[in-house]
């Protein structure tokens, strides 16, 4: 019988991910915190965290897992037409604590959310020290949709979104995709399967070659310091200068 692991507040390691229980699929252990140091040993090892407020802190690494290649992004023959009208400004980490509240607000209102206080102010301590990184679309001075995630090396792992206006968080998920392939970026790892994400080229991968591509990338160069959109007008989009 599997048996969960309870984290050591003073130790960061975590068991190994084949470790993790299938019911519930993904989980692997229980505690610890949300500090910037182990949140960071965990992403190194392909484990997040996700669990309600007012419960332990859980961490997960699930089996399969949807990821998805920055440059295999698809984008449909509606959405380049939308893309095209250039109805929204994009811009890069100008304003990730409003993007996390947005999502957790958004989840809240819909179905509860993982995005408690603690982790919000967790992952906006990981944005200031330049490892979590946002995305937001904006109509006119309005926020109006955007993601975040965490980047290591060239991988890209992506949190949440939101979306105020239509296809605004896919246009974000789109704008990041491409700036990311033109970075040379090798992943986005998008956590759990969904149509959503498989509509837009994500596909799901074992957890044994998602940790594969993990351990070959890790260590890789990847962007650093503070995120700006560096791409041309031909991608069909208008990111700010």
């Amino acid at each position: 019988m599997q048996q969960i692991r309870f984290l050591d507040p003073d130790e960061l390691n975590f068991p190994p991910i084949e470790q993790a229980l299938k019911d519930p699929e993904g989980l692997l252990a229980i505690g610890g915190d949300l500090s910037p140091e182990r949140l960071m040993a965990a992403y190194q090892e392909g484990i997040f965290p996700w669990f309600e407020e007012g419960g332990p802190i859980l961490w997960w690494s699930p089996d399969p897992r949807m990821a998805l290649t920055p440059g295999d992004v698809r984008v449909s023959r509606s959405m380049r037409r939308l893309l095209r009208k250039r109805p929204f400004r994009i811009s890069m980490d100008t304003a990730f604590s409003e993007v996390i509240r947005q999502c957790a607000a958004l989840r809240q209102d819909r179905e509860g959310t993982w995005i408690t206080p603690d982790m919000q102010q967790a992952y906006i301590r990981l944005h200031e020290l330049g490892h979590a990184h946002s995305v937001e679309v904006h109509e006119g001075d309005t926020l109006v949709g955007g993601l975040y995630g965490v980047a290591i090396g060239p991988m890209f792992f992506g949190e949440s979104m939101f979306s105020l206006r239509s296809n605004a968080s896919k246009i974000a998920f789109i704008a990041l995709a491409r700036q990311l392939d033109a970075w040379q970026f090798r992943l986005i790892d998008c956590q759990m399967p969904t149509e959503h994400l498989e509509s837009l080229g994500g596909r799901a991968l074992s957890r044994d070659k998602f940790k594969h591509l993990l351990w070959q990338y890790r260590q890789q160069p990847g962007h650093v310091g503070q995120w700006h959109f560096a791409l041309d007008e031909s991608l069909g989009f208008s990111p700010d200068a």
